[in-house]
């Protein structure tokens, strides 16, 4: 089984601005980074493909995205983004799909934690379009705070025929220690067969002084509630660098994973992603 990193993301911001970054505790990651610069560390970290994600809310940007996964490299797959609230999604999907390594967009991502609006999924419009999501046999990432997932909760019951990956285990409030009204929810958004769980983000939600301890709780509320077979590893890079470099994600995970059986891990490090996301290689790592 090949091992997947499920979630990294890549800019260059000479090529179209990132407000976001102009943040305080930014500083770290306010430069470009690319697949060259993320190479070595994969490399170092035993992981063999990885799963593209969009960082902004620009159809221009994921064209750029499925372009790079279409060229030789490590990305097997994309989650871009598109206007869900779009009359002409279909054709937005279609354009993206018919365009350079349009082969490659495996999904499609909204930043829903910038709503202000905490039933934003539940709007008729974005129902909409996260059926032509479903429609075109593409996944959807939600990107959500704790306090949205009643809305991913009844949203993912609604649409039974789209496949749901929460990123980040919706942000849990690790740093402040509370964990008992969040994994309430995300057992119940658990519950449905339809949604799965990136075991990413974590270092970034504890802060500067994480440690594999204040992690552990999270980590297991998930695994216990997805199962390995839902679950997969993401290194949310480089947004981790806020708080922690890509080896020390990629060792936090799988010190919070040593209690699995081989199999499950191999689950968690590469085959749920591969089944997920349909990636057209999975199961096979490419001969040197």
């Amino acid at each position: 089984m090949i091992r997947i990193d499920a979630h990294h993301h890549i800019w260059e911001l000479g090529r179209r601005p990132h407000a976001w970054l102009d943040g305080v505790g930014m500083a770290a990651i306010r430069r470009d980074f690319t697949l060259a610069d993320l190479a070595p560390l994969t490399a170092a970290a035993g992981i063999d493909k990885t799963i593209l994600v969009q960082v902004l809310p620009s159809s221009a940007e994921t064209a750029e995205f499925l372009a790079l996964a279409g060229e030789p490299g490590p990305v097997a797959g994309v989650v871009g983004w598109a206007d869900l609230t779009s009359g002409r999604l279909p054709q937005a999907l279609d354009t993206l799909r018919s365009g350079p390594g349009g082969a490659y967009l495996v999904g499609i991502r909204h930043l829903v934690q910038g709503e202000q609006d905490p039933r934003w999924l539940g709007r008729p419009d974005v129902r909409r379009g996260l059926r032509a999501v479903a429609d075109a046999g593409l996944v959807y990432d939600l990107l959500t705070l704790p306090h949205q997932l009643p809305a991913a909760i009844e949203t993912a019951r609604a649409l039974p025929g789209l496949r749901f990956v929460l990123d980040h285990l919706s942000k849990p409030p690790i740093a402040a220690g509370e964990l008992h009204s969040w994994a309430a929810l995300v057992r119940e958004l658990a519950a449905l067969p339809n949604v799965s769980c990136k075991l990413s983000g974590m270092v970034t939600e504890a802060g500067p002084r994480w440690t594999v301890a204040e992690l552990r709780p999270y980590a297991e509320v998930v695994l216990e509630a997805f199962g390995p077979a839902r679950v997969m590893f993401g290194s949310d890079w480089p947004v981790c660098l806020l708080t922690a470099s890509y080896a020390d994600v990629t060792s936090a995970a799988r010190e919070l994973t040593a209690a699995l059986t081989r199999q499950e891990q191999a689950l968690v490090f590469g085959g749920t992603a591969a089944r997920i996301y349909g990636l057209p290689d999975a199961g096979r790592r490419q001969s040197a």
